[in-house]
This record gives C-alpha cells, structure tokens and sequence, in this order.
C-alpha cells in the first residue's frame, strides 16, 4: 500500500509540474530584439534577443505594446508586434491576439534612477519595418565625426532598432559627403541606412 500510495503521489506531482510547464507562455521573436531594463526604447538594453529566440512571456502592459521576457535567464522588456505565438498550429503575433491569447497584464513601476528620459512611442506610432539580410558593415571615423557636428532629422518610431530593419518610407535620411550610406537619429540614436533597401546598416551606440 506504500508503495501504491508514494507511485500515486509521484504521479500525481508530475501531473501538476506538467500542467505548470504547459501553462507558460513561450514565444518567439520575429526579429533581432534588445531586451530593455524597461518597458520603452530609451531603457537601457540587457540583452539581446535573435531572431527565432524563444522567451517565456510574462504578460504585457494594458494599453501598451511592450512586453516582459525571460530569454535563457535574462528578463526584460521587448515590443509585441515582434513576438509570435503558436495558436492552433498557426503562428500569430502577439500584440494583434493578445486577448485571444489570454496574455497576461504586468506592470511597470519605475524607480528614480530609471526614470525614462523622454516619452515613450504611443500604441499608434509608425512601427520600424522587420529585419532583414545586409551586409555587415564598419564605418570609417569621419562618419561619426559628421554625424556629430551635423545634426540631421531625428524621429520617434516604435519598436527596436537594430541592424536589418526596415525604416518607414516617410523618413527622410540625411546625405554623408562621398559616402554611399545616409543617416537618420531614430529613437535618438544615430543609425546608418542603405538607401536603395531603406534597411539599417550599423547603429551608433
């Protein structure tokens, strides 16, 4: 009878660790994503989350697009409109199927020395188009030196920026002298941009 009743408990724990197991939300990123120390694009990053990573969802913040993530132990902040989930077979972004989801609602408080330095993009602002393929590149010096002493157009998108994104057709970049690459300050960082493919090259951090 001991023995019965021990195999019974066990089983009846795995039963539970199980639907435990099941009841985390795993999702994917759909893009190259810097995990934030917060819920907006002027916290600083803690990581980085490639794309096809997979993040254990925490929940998102009710009426925002910014969602918290433990991507192989580091926990953070990534936009939803790059993360996917598996519903039925079929992969669906989060930000568009959240109630449908159930994904549950988290909160933010922030704390004086994380306080955020500018406004963060509303949930209707212009989105940074997905990452895509580009040729790594290193840019010369003078290029920063440039940039620095020519302050161009500087414009607030949500989303990440990172290399291979695609910037909307409404930016205007700015032209570096006898370079084939422009530049724009996006989220107010100074980004590099091929302006035949509009994709991020090199991000100035």
């Amino acid at each position: 009878m001991t023995l019965k009743r021990n195999l019974l408990l066990a089983g009846v724990f795995l039963a539970a660790s199980a639907g435990l197991a099941q009841a985390e939300m795993v999702a994917t990123s759909i893009n190259d994503l810097n995990i934030r120390s917060g819920p907006g694009p002027q916290y600083p990053s803690v990581g980085l989350a490639t794309r096809g990573s997979t993040a254990v969802l925490d929940g998102c913040i009710e009426g925002s697009r910014w969602c918290r993530v433990d991507v192989d132990g580091v926990r953070g902040w990534v936009y939803a409109e790059y993360l996917q989930v598996d519903q039925g077979g079929s992969p669906v972004i989060v930000e568009q199927h959240r109630d449908d989801l159930g994904v549950p609602m988290v909160t933010y408080e922030a704390t004086s020395s994380v306080v955020p330095a500018e406004p963060m993009p509303a949930p209707g602002d212009e989105l940074i188009g997905p990452v895509g393929s580009v040729e790594a590149i290193t840019p010369p010096e003078e290029v920063r030196t440039y940039i620095d002493t020519t302050p161009g157009q500087a414009v607030r998108l949500g989303g990440d920026v990172v290399v291979g994104a695609e910037v909307p057709a409404d930016v205007t970049f700015e032209t570096i002298p006898d370079y084939q690459y422009r530049y724009v300050r996006i989220n107010d960082q100074p980004v590099l941009v091929d302006p035949g493919t509009r994709r991020i090259v090199y991000v100035y951090r």
